[in-house]
């Protein structure tokens, strides 16, 4: 393999990796805000409902 085929090989592996993690951290942070922070259960900011509620607070002029 030549060297700017590893070079690229080995950028998008830290790429994929940012984005995993960044997607991994971001769940974290809204379990951690809507149940450390607020009322709720930590598994409950995935449901449908929450979002909705949010949806339609957003859509409120």
């Amino acid at each position: 393999m030549s060297l700017t085929k590893k070079y690229i090989i080995k950028q998008l592996i830290k790429v994929l990796i940012f984005l995993v993690l960044f997607i991994v951290l971001f769940y974290v942070g809204l379990m951690i805000g809507y149940g450390g922070i607020g009322d709720g259960k930590a598994t409950e900011v995935f449901g449908k409902d929450v979002w909705q509620f949010l949806i339609s607070i957003l859509n409120r002029n």
